[in-house]
C-alpha cells in the first residue's frame, strides 16, 4: 500500500501555521526573559542595599559594644 499523494498547497499551507505559532511562542519567550532580567536587575541592586545595610548595621552594633565595654571598665 502506498501512502496517497498530498497536496503540495496543503502541506505548505501547515508549515506557514507551525511557523506562525513558532513565532508566536519565540515572542512570548522572548519577552519572559526579558521581564526576567529587569527582575534579576532589580533583585540585585535590593540585595545590594541590604548588605550595605546590614554593614552598616553591624559596624554601629559594634561601635556601642565597644563603648559600653569602655564605660565598663571606667566604672
Amino acid at each position: 500500500m502506498s501512502q496517497p499523494e498530498k497536496d503540495p498547497s496543503t502541506e505548505l499551507e501547515a508549515l506557514e501555521k507551525k511557523l506562525d505559532l513558532l513565532i508566536v511562542q519565540f515572542n512570548q519567550v522572548k519577552n519572559e526573559n526579558k521581564s526576567l532580567k529587569v527582575k534579576q536587575d532589580a533583585l540585585v541592586k535590593e540585595k545590594a542595599k541590604l548588605l550595605e545595610k546590614t554593614t552598616l548595621a553591624k559596624a554601629r552594633v559594634e561601635a556601642m559594644i565597644a563603648r559600653l565595654k569602655a564605660m565598663e571598665h571606667d566604672s
